[in-house]
Formats: C-alpha cells, structure tokens, sequence
C-alpha cells in the first residue's frame, strides 16, 4: 500500500509522503498518462472499490477513506486526465465523454472486475456511464453527493454553470486557479481545509492547460445535456445492484432536492445522510465515509468484511 523509493520516478517532489503515502503507478491508455492509487496486495478478497474524483480534485481526496479500509481490500483509485498526477492526451478536450472514454479504457488495461465504483461530484456520471456500458464489471455502486441526470433546466445549476464555466470563469480559473481556490475551501464544512492540504490541490493545477480542463466540467454541467438524458436513461441498471448514498447534508452545490431524486431512482438504495459536512465529503468527513463503506461491504455477498 506505501510508497517506495521507485516511485519518485511517477511523483513530483511536492507531493508529501505524510499526506498521500499510497503505491501509485502509471497507466498509458489513449494516449494518457493515467496515474493511480494501488493497494493490490496477495490474499486480499472481495470486490476491487474505485474511486472516482471530481472537479477540481484527484485521488487524494479519498486519501483518508482509502487509508482506514481494511487491509483486504483493493482500492484503486485513478486521478482524471489533466487532473492530479495523470497527463492527458495533447487533443484531448476534457468533456465528460472523453473522460468517461479515458476511464473505461483505464479499467479495461487493469482487468478490473467485481468493481464496487465509489464516486462523488463529476466521478459520478462517468464512472455511471462505465457502469451502463459494461454492468458485468460491477457489484455494487457507491455515490457522494452527486448527480447523473440532465440540470440545464435547474436555475441552480444553470446559473453555477453559466458562471463558473463562461468566459470570466474559465479565464481566471486558468490564469488564477479560481476553481480550486473557491471550491476546495467552501466545499468543505466540516473542518478548515489545512495549508498542506490547497498546496497539493493547487501544485496539482500547475499549469494553464491543466487548469483549462477544470474550468470544462462547469461548462459541461450544460453543455453534456445529451449525454446527461442518455445517462439518465439507462439507470434502471442500479436495480439490479447494492447502492449505498453518503450525502453531506451542507453541500452547496447538490441539495436535499437530488438527494430525494437518487431516493426515488435507487429505491432500494442504502442512504447515510452525514450532518454537517459538505460536497467533498471523503475529505470533509473521511471517518464517517469509511464506516458506511465497511459496513455497507459487510452485506454485499461474498464482500471483504
């Protein structure tokens, strides 16, 4: 699961052993440099869990969850093309489709099987979309405060979209790193996010071509519509699984209202409201997280205890 000495050759310098002391690789699939989180280990039994980050995060926002899993667990967790450690491809654009395509072909280089997805905010609907497109992956699906249904019509969501991804918005998240600097703070409720903490989310936008594919995913919260509509069109597939939702109840940008949509899509669904934490939930409330998902696991059949 920890770091070794080989590993300076996939990791810059700023990244803190302390904060982040996880065996990482890279994996190049469509011309990306994938870089993720590995805690394959022999013996281990169960299902592999994969994490999926959204904007403006990477994998080390699930470092705490993934750290108080127990040790029989495999927990992979990939960072998104031009997010985190990975590189992406020089043409790649940054939609929610190409991301969902860069993802499904991660987990085809891997092998992944028996998958439980754990996924919150943009790693919802892409990882969502894998799951449509190969349910035989998939034993269980857990989402954080996420969607995966067209908004535009949400004056909510339009209005955030419409700011955050415009013209104003995507220049100084470019040029200012405005979406890390605004989201990682207010995104968390719970607890003050540390000074360690914004070096690594901010180091991890480094450059403008990173940072453009931040100011993106606001854009494509419109802009995927078509997709957004066929995505929601085939999640009748969650009825066929065990779904867990963990949902911060002072997430300013998913409500009660798609809290009670995810009710009304996934009736079955195992629901954990966690009070008083925010839209990064993993980070927010990392302990609470890892409870739900270990005693979750514990009723999934044939699923590490």
């Amino acid at each position: 699961m920890f770091m070794d000495a080989q590993e300076h050759a996939v990791r810059p310098s700023w990244v803190d052993r302390d904060e982040y002391p996880f065996s990482t690789a890279i994996a190049n699939v469509g011309g990306h440099r994938i870089h993720y989180v590995d805690t394959a280990a022999p013996g281990q039994s169960g299902p592999t869990l994969l994490f999926l980050h959204g904007n403006p995060t990477w994998s080390f926002v699930y470092r705490d969850v993934i750290r108080a899993l127990p040790a029989s667990v495999r927990c992979v967790a990939p960072d998104l093309p031009g997010f985190g450690l990975s590189d992406a491809a020089d043409d790649f654009d940054g939609t929610f489709v190409a991301h969902a395509a860069a993802i499904e072909r991660f987990v085809d280089a891997l092998g992944l099987e028996d998958v439980v997805l754990v996924a919150q905010d943009w790693g919802g609907p892409i990882g969502l979309r894998l799951l449509e497109r190969t349910p035989q992956r998939f034993r269980g699906v857990a989402l954080c405060n996420t969607w995966a249904w067209p908004v535009a019509d949400d004056p909510h969501f339009a209005r955030f979209a419409g700011a955050m991804g415009g013209r104003v918005g995507a220049f100084f998240t470019r040029h200012g790193n405005l979406f890390v600097n605004l989201m990682i703070p207010i995104g968390h409720r719970r607890r003050r996010v540390t000074r360690a903490e914004m070096t690594h989310y901010r180091r991890a936008m480094g450059t403008a071509r990173r940072r453009g594919f931040s100011a993106v995913l606001p854009r494509e919260i419109v802009a995927a519509t078509p997709h957004l509509v066929e995505l929601e069109a085939g999640l009748s597939v969650l009825s066929a699984i065990p779904v867990l939702i963990m949902w911060g109840d002072r997430d300013i940008a998913f409500r009660e209202p798609e809290l009670a949509r995810w009710r009304t899509i996934a009736p079955h669904a195992h629901v954990e409201v966690i009070e008083g934490a925010g839209h990064f939930l993993p980070s927010d409330a990392p302990a609470e997280v890892a409870a739900s998902l270990r005693g979750w696991l514990a009723n999934i059949p044939g699923a590490a205890k």
